[in-house]
């Protein structure tokens, strides 16, 4: 006899699926020196019930570690062989052959994507992006593998209007050039539009005017598009129905959308609002939830939406702010960044596990101390003088052109001091006040790419 457990399991599963699920895939990038091997990488996929991943080449080693997997891979062409793709089909024939039909079927490549983001490229490779997609597909078709689908990731940036969600609308230089003749290769083809969509990068650019739990699919008020009357609880749903409107005002609303990135990093600089290891097991774990039991966006009520988390681990090398570095689930060890559900089968076993997503947890009684930024600026400099002086805190590494110089501002210099003086004196009673300037934390705090010491 089942258990109510297992009923209840078998329950969920049952009405999950009466919709039409969405599917959860990672992207996996590899800009990082301390990556595990492929193969290590292949078994960590699967360990974790990872159906879809992304990969930004077609890289030999990722593509024979895939095959026999079961798990289906977009591979891309990048910008930099655009222009060679575009110029001659004999380019084509050659990658298609060298990339593609050397691992098909073994490895299950499922789409190729021609480019990134191609519309921000700074070396101006978009007059190349529609006729090297053309040669792909015929090269495709050439060796009989036109079931892999062909397209292009675009970011939001690619829109002119997005707020009101209803006014979405592409740029008007990129609507005749670029985005028509793109959108009707996709109709002809039988493809789907392939979009990055971040609400992370309007939540920090607009902390004033956004609220953080529409931003992480938390429960929330809602907004109301002034266009067409649709509430929108969620930044993601409104970002989302932006491309869809505007490729609605060009007559293409019968192509499928999916986003081929969405993510929230666990950690960024002081200036990245909201970048955290909370708000990005929140944010992905609702967006998991939300894709998996099938729901529609507000002007696509039927249509489920497919994202491609970004990514899978933390990459090292990457160049920019420090969330940049910091957007994977997992680390290079493979340890869990945070963890959240994945898959149908773990959303079912605890069904509200994406809201809660668990974070894991400093050592038993490991506490830190941090600036209170409402102190005010005068009495933070004032107390980070004392700790750096008479204190005795170690504030070399905040010195400029130190490790710990950046994030370059006085509340976070004031937190690495008043740390520093805490855990030298035994994170004792009143070493974490001064005078009502600081307070303590029981989870690491965040201080860009500098760890906050732990002890002396």
């Amino acid at each position: 006899m089942a258990s109510p457990a297992f009923s209840c399991l078998l329950l969920l599963v049952s009405i999950f699926a009466l919709a039409e699920s969405g599917s959860v895939g990672l992207n996996w990038g590899r800009v990082a020196n301390d990556l595990p091997p492929p193969a290590k990488v292949v078994e960590l996929l699967k360990s974790q019930g990872i159906t879809l991943v992304k990969l930004y080449d077609t890289y030999d080693g990722a593509l024979t570690a895939l095959a026999g997997s079961g798990i289906s891979v977009v591979v891309a062409l990048p910008n930099e062989q655009l222009s060679s793709a575009a110029s001659a089909q004999s380019f084509t024939d050659s990658w298609v052959q060298s990339n593609i039909s050397k691992y098909y079927p073994s490895t299950k490549i499922v789409a190729i994507a021609v480019g990134n983001e191609v519309f921000v490229d700074p070396n101006n490779t978009t007059d190349f992006l529609v006729p090297a997609m053309n040669n792909v597909h015929a090269s495709l078709v050439k060796y009989n593998l036109s079931d892999i689908s062909v397209s292009s990731p675009i970011a939001l940036s690619a829109l002119q209007t997005s707020y009101p969600t209803s006014s979405g609308s592409f740029k008007s230089d990129l609507v005749e050039p670029v985005i028509k003749p793109m959108l009707e290769f996709l109709r002809k083809t039988g493809s789907y539009l392939m979009v990055n969509v971040y609400p992370f990068f309007a939540y920090t650019a607009n902390s004033d005017q956004i609220s953080l739990d529409y931003a992480l699919l938390k429960q929330n008020p809602g907004v109301v598009d002034s266009g067409n009357g649709l509430k929108y609880n969620s930044l993601f749903d409104a970002q989302v129905d932006a491309v869809y409107a505007a490729m609605s005002a060009l007559q293409y609303n019968d192509l499928k959308l999916v986003v081929t990135e969405t993510g929230w990093p666990s950690k960024g600089d002081a200036n990245e609002v909201g970048a955290g290891t909370q708000n990005a097991a929140a944010y992905n774990g609702n967006l998991v939830r939300r894709a998996l039991t099938g729901t529609g966006t507000p002007l696509r009520p039927n249509n489920t939406v497919d994202v491609y988390l970004f990514a899978l681990f933390n990459e090292n090398q990457k160049t920019g702010p420090t969330s940049e570095r910091n957007y994977g689930l997992f680390y290079p060890d493979e340890q869990k960044v945070y963890s959240i559900p994945l898959t149908l089968e773990q959303l079912a076993s605890d069904p509200n596990n994406a809201s809660k997503a668990q974070v894991p947890t400093a050592p038993v009684g490991q506490t830190w101390c941090v600036a209170n930024g409402k102190a005010g600026a005068k009495k933070l400099q004032a107390a980070l003088d004392y700790a750096c002086g008479k204190g005795g805190a170690d504030c070399q590494p905040i010195q400029q052109g130190s490790a710990c110089y950046n994030p370059n501002t006085l509340e976070a210099h004031a937190s690495y001091a008043f740390n520093s003086y805490y855990q030298k004196n035994a994170r004792g009673a009143g070493t974490c006040n001064f005078g009502g300037a600081a307070f303590v934390v029981t989870q690491v705090p965040e201080y860009g790419e500098c760890d906050f010491p732990t002890g002396y």
